[in-house]
Order: C-alpha cells, then sequence, then structure tokens
C-alpha cells in the first residue's frame, strides 16, 4: 500500500540552540526533544533520567478518598472482596497486581485477610465484556460485599444497581470513557470523568489500579518501595493497552521494565523463556511476545488461567501454566489467520465494499476472541476504519479498529440508537446488537465515517522526526538516541529520512519478501549499514541495478552470533526516478 511521508514541523530554532548547548548533544536529537514538548535542561532530565518522585498523589484522582477508605473499612471488618477485572491483558494484569497487592497485606501490615480475597474473571463467550449479573450473582453466593472492578465498569450502571440491592459495594477503576451518567458505586476512580482534575487523563485499567494500591498504601504508612514489585504489571498492561507513555506512564514503564530486567516475577520468567528471549526486554518485547499470550488466554480459553500465572509464586506451576497459554498463542495465531483470509476474501469479492471508507464484516461462526485482531489485519491491508462481528448469544458482537486521527468511538456513538452496548476508547472500541440491525448499522457506521473522516486519513502515513544524513549515525547518536526509550503512542521510536542512497552490492531477498541491504550515501560513501527492509521485495530490481533510492527508517541493534551492530529498520522506500 502507497504511504505518504510526513516530516514534523521542525521545533522552535531558539529552543533547540539551547538545548543543544546545555545537553551537548546534536541539533538533530536537541530538536527530536522539542518536538516532545521539552524545552529546558530539567524537562530534558525528568525525560532522560524518569523519577518516581514525578508520580502523582493518587488522592488528587476525584473519589479517591472514597475508595481508600471503604476499602480500609473491608479488610479491617474482615469483608469478603471480589477482585474483578476484563479478560484481556490490561484486565488481566490489574487483577494480577491488586489481588497480589492485597493477599500481601499481612506481610506489610499484619493484618489478617486469610480466606477473604478472590479474583474473577467473566467468560468472553457466556458473560461478555465487563461486569456480568453472573459475577454478581457469584460474589452474592459466596459471601463478597465488596467488588473492586478493574478496566471495566464505567458504563455498568444496571450491574452496580443490581449488586446494590444485594448489598455488594463496588469501587470502579476504569479508563473508558463515562457516559452521561456515572454507575452508582461507592467510588468511581476514572480520570477522564469530566469532574475529575487528575493531572494526567492517559492511564490503563492496570494504572488507575496501581493509583488505588498506592493510595492505600500512602494511607496506611506503607513504603513506595513495597510497590514495585506491581510494576512490571502496570508496564506490560501500559504497553498492550497502546496508551500514550508520555507522562505518568512513562515512569510507571521505565521503572516497570528495569523491574522485569532485574527480577521478572515467575509467570513473565516462564513467558520469557518459552519464547527464547534472552536479550534486554524493551516495550517491543511486552507488544509483541507478553501481551499476546497473556490476552491468548481470554480469548481462546479464561483470562482466569492468565491470572494464576501472572500471581504465581511457585516456578512449576508457572512453568506449566507458561506452557499451557503458549499453546493457546499458537491456537489463537492459526484461528487469527484463518478467519483473515476469509475476510479478506469477503471484501475482495465484494466489488461494492472497494466504495466504502469504512469496513463492517459479519459471520456468524468466526471465533469472538480474535475479532479485534483480525480488525486491524484488515487495516493493515485496506485502512480504513473497520469492525469484525460475529455471532454470539444470539446477538452481534465484535471489535472495531481505527486509523490515525479518527476517533472510531464517536463515530460508533453516533450509531447508538441501533445498539445494545458499546464502550471503548479513539481507536479500538467494543459493540453487541441485535441481529436484526446488522445491515442498518453498517449503513449508518459507513455515512458517519465518509461525512466525517478526511480523505488524508485513508492513506497510511510514516511520521518522520527528522531529516538525516547517514553518516551522522555514530555510536554516540545511537546511544543517545536509546535513552529515548521506552518507546511508545506519544513517544514513538524515531523515524529518519535519508537521500540518494545506494546498496553497496550486497542486496537480497530474505525470507518470503523481505530485502537485506548494506546501504550508504551514494554521494558520500564514508560509512555503510546493514539494512533490512520487510516486506519490499518488490524493490529488489531497481536496489540490484544501483538506483538510488530515498529511505525513512528507525535505528536499532542487531545481534547476529554473539556481535552486535547497528542497523536500520526500513519503513518504506521509494526509487529516485532519473
Amino acid at each position: 500500500m502507497e504511504k505518504r511521508w510526513s516530516i514534523k514541523p521542525k521545533a522552535d530554532e531558539k529552543i533547540v540552540n539551547q538545548l543543544s548547548l546545555e545537553l551537548g548533544i546534536d541539533s538533530v536529537l536537541a530538536n527530536m526533544l522539542a518536538q516532545r514538548d521539552i524545552t529546558n535542561f530539567e524537562e530534558a532530565k525528568n525525560f532522560f533520567r524518569p523519577s518516581l518522585s514525578n508520580l502523582h498523589d493518587p488522592f488528587l484522582m476525584k473519589d479517591m478518598d472514597k475508595a481508600v477508605y471503604r476499602l480500609e473499612q473491608a479488610i479491617n471488618n474482615n469483608e469478603k472482596i471480589l477482585v474483578y477485572g476484563d479478560y484481556d491483558v490490561d484486565g488481566t494484569t490489574a487483577v494480577a497486581l491488586m489481588y497480589s497487592f492485597l493477599k500481601n497485606l499481612p506481610v506489610l501490615t499484619g493484618v489478617n485477610i486469610e480466606g477473604v480475597v478472590d479474583y474473577y474473571i467473566p467468560d468472553r463467550y457466556t458473560e461478555g465484556y465487563g461486569i456480568s449479573f453472573q459475577g454478581i450473582d457469584f460474589a452474592k453466593e459466596n459471601n463478597f460485599t465488596l467488588i473492586i472492578a478493574l478496566d471495566c465498569g464505567i458504563k455498568a450502571n444496571d450491574k452496580v444497581d443490581y449488586a446494590n440491592e444485594r448489598n455488594i459495594d463496588f469501587i470502579i477503576c476504569d479508563h473508558h470513557r463515562p457516559g452521561d451518567k456515572l454507575p452508582n458505586a461507592i467510588a468511581v476512580l476514572d480520570p477522564k470523568r469530566t469532574d475529575c482534575t487528575y493531572p494526567f487523563d492517559e492511564l490503563c485499567g492496570c494504572g488507575v489500579g496501581f493509583k488505588l494500591v498506592q493510595g492505600y498504601a500512602q494511607k496506611n504508612n506503607i513504603e513506595f518501595n513495597e510497590l514495585m514489585q506491581y510494576l512490571d504489571l502496570t508496564a506490560i498492561s501500559i504497553a498492550s493497552d497502546l496508551v500514550p507513555i508520555t507522562g505518568e506512564n512513562r515512569t510507571l514503564c521505565f521503572f516497570g521494565l528495569e523491574q522485569i530486567n532485574k527480577a521478572p516475577r515467575r509467570g513473565i520468567k516462564s513467558i520469557l523463556d518459552l519464547a527464547n528471549i534472552k536479550k534486554e526486554i524493551t516495550i517491543n518485547e511486552l507488544v509483541f511476545t507478553v501481551g499476546p499470550r497473556i490476552n491468548a488466554a481470554g480469548r481462546i480459553e479464561s483470562g482466569r488461567d492468565a491470572v494464576a500465572l501472572l500471581v504465581s509464586d511457585n516456578h512449576d506451576h508457572a512453568k506449566s501454566s507458561g506452557i499451557s497459554i503458549n499453546a493457546t498463542n499458537t491456537e489463537r495465531r492459526v484461528l487469527d489467520s484463518s478467519i483473515t483470509l476469509h475476510a479478506l476474501s469477503m471484501i475482495d469479492n465484494n466489488v461494492e465494499m472497494f466504495k466504502r471508507k469504512s469496513t463492517v464484516l459479519f459471520h456468524a461462526e468466526w471465533h469472538k476472541g480474535v475479532v479485534g485482531i483480525v480488525a486491524s489485519r484488515l487495516i493493515e491491508k485496506y485502512y480504513r476504519p473497520t469492525i469484525v462481528l460475529t455471532q454470539s448469544n444470539g446477538k452481534a458482537t465484535g471489535s472495531a479498529r481505527s486509523v490515525k486521527d479518527f476517533d472510531v468511538y464517536n463515530a460508533i456513538e453516533a450509531c447508538s440508537d441501533l445498539l445494545e452496548q458499546f464502550g471503548g476508547h479513539k481507536y479500538a472500541a467494543g459493540l453487541t446488537l441485535k441481529l436484526e440491525n446488522l445491515e442498518a448499522f453498517k449503513q449508518r457506521f459507513e455515512e458517519v465515517v465518509s461525512s466525517t473522516i478526511e480523505d488524508h486519513m485513508l492513506v497510511p502515513e510514516i511520521a518522520i522526526d527528522a531529516e538525516l544524513d547517514v553518516n551522522e549515525i555514530t555510536p554516540k547518536f545511537y546511544r543517545i538516541l536509546k535513552q529515548f526509550e521506552p518507546f511508545g503512542p506519544g513517544n514513538m521510536s524515531p523515524i529518519f529520512l535519508s537521500e540518494g542512497l545506494v546498496d553497496k552490492g550486497f542486496v537480497r531477498i530474505v525470507g518470503k519478501n523481505h530485502l537485506k541491504m548494506d546501504i550508504q550515501s551514494a554521494k558520500t560513501p564514508k560509512q555503510n549499514f546493514s539494512a533490512i527492509a520487510f516486506a519490499q521485495a518488490n524493490h529488489f530490481d531497481d536496489v540490484l541495478r544501483k538506483k538510488k533510492f530515498n529511505a525513512c527508517y528507525a535505528v536499532e541493534e542487531n545481534e547476529y552470533n554473539g556481535k552486535v551492530s547497528l542497523q536500520l529498520n526500513v519503513k518504506d522506500m521509494k526509487i529516485e526516478n532519473l
């Protein structure tokens, strides 16, 4: 698919020059800092050296005082507490964090909570997303009087009312957009509440759970150092839920990655060992290795299996649970692949769909657990807001994914009269509707998208941080660049543009359709770089004939046979016209 290249505007020259002077770095790196709203030495120091002191006071969050008080009351009165979370990575890591903390309270404070804490993950197929009546019935039957809901509950008004009638209180820790009316819970922690002035709105569900733990610890004189062991779960959640890695999330991620690399919990170590990951763990490993395996449990079997792995303190149990979840992930990949092929064929065989600016597909027999992944796969090829639905409990249910800058949640909300329920974010959402409303929904959604999306949003964009002469890439340049990590939304791995490049004479096709090259500047061939261009073998003949090309790429380390070298990961390339 043709991509549009857009070079980010250069930052204020005065700020760039000042940063370059004060930090002793070149203007390219100083400009990239300024592009990230880092304008002085102190901000740069906080960026390069995150500090736990930069975390916000949890009691700045609306209802935190109520949540902590009710949790204290439950613990002091030996009430039964049910930790309840969604079945995805964010939900299961949040449940593992909260459950582990509560189970550790006897060590931290001496309080006796033996047998009063348990966790509950709803079944994706029989209960669906979020709080369920079945879950509340389970709580009532087992004498739980407090439910702590994580990564869900912000729109579960009827479920919370149902619980209140049964004398079960709710503390909600969510990060999704609230509806017009909040649930009648004891406390609703959600930085996206319009009446919440918490300084950072982009916490994930696990992050909000961590703030509750931090608030309880702060109130009960538990040292913050005791909470460090939970930052690994928070980092995995932040990475997998694709929330911005800026502000507080950046700090939580930085120290969470440090925890994983120094002392990973048994369940995480089991996943990394099975995936044969031996190098330093970065956001990439969390997004593409750890997250999918945790997610697979809730997609194919039960999210409860993922929590059991994450809270395991037994080596043999962690290993066997890891093996089971790894096998589940393999099954998920097979399902994902086969359903994606089916979905692509449905589009390819329907001329009308090519005229649309949105994609909505339904098939009654698709596996509910992978429709969100399939939606993402379809965007990779057709690049337009996409919804993939299947049949569950007599209704159409599924997931939506979006393209850069388009708010799919708002588009779905404009069709809310046709829906049974929906929820989510700007770029990802879930929805359920009656089968008889399906065709009307397809039509309405297309009308909304067509009238609100701008044409440029339908062409994938590569945002380029700076133009660069490849000869400027030195070990020092990369050493400073690496300190921009952790990368993710809001602080993506920098992309550079270099023009007038040629292959030194080693171009070859590797795998099915990837290009491996040794490239250098045609004008000033001072040094050459190993480069990999995934899925770009179509350029092989031109590169082989020494045609000059322009490339946008990320700079990374490549380890081969124990030797580490710099490599250019080419995101896109364009052959120069003679």
